[in-house]
């Protein structure tokens, strides 16, 4: 017969307090996306005025930057923009499934894909993935 291990007091609220801080930080990356959704709009603004107006890409030669150029570049911002709204959303639902204690295994997912936005990203995911996995954790979650 299994029984669970007792978990000491002190253990309880070290791990509350390092999951209330976890869901903190998981919102501020989530608020840090918004940023980079922003300044992917103002990319995109700069970059199509620039090229609606090709006289001033005109060179000696007389022809400015091909159409096509910036078609890729249209790919480029419908995809990073994409992303960045699935980040934004993903770690605010971990940040919200942090603090209810629910879906430890989404926040380890949503914690392993931060670990590819280098740097503040990484310390959360790492510290995440670190924090779930504890025994303790587990318990609190109902495991």
């Amino acid at each position: 017969m299994n029984t669970p291990p007792l978990i000491n007091e002190d253990q309880r609220r070290k791990d509350n307090e390092h999951i209330k801080l976890l869901s903190v930080f998981h919102f501020v990356v989530s608020g840090l996306a918004l940023v980079g959704i922003a300044f992917l709009g103002l990319h995109y603004f700069m970059m199509s005025s620039f090229f609606s107006h090709p006289e001033m890409w005109k060179g000696k030669d007389g022809s400015g930057p091909p159409k096509e150029f910036f078609e890729i570049f249209v790919w480029f911002y419908i995809f990073m923009g994409v992303m960045l709204v699935v980040v934004c959303i993903a770690n605010i639902l971990s940040g919200v499934f942090l603090r209810q204690r629910k879906h430890r295994m989404f926040s380890l997912v949503v914690a392993g894909l931060d670990c590819l936005q280098i740097p503040f990203g990484t310390a959360l995911g790492v510290f995440t993935i670190i924090v779930l996995l504890r025994d303790s954790v587990r318990l609190s979650y109902g495991e």
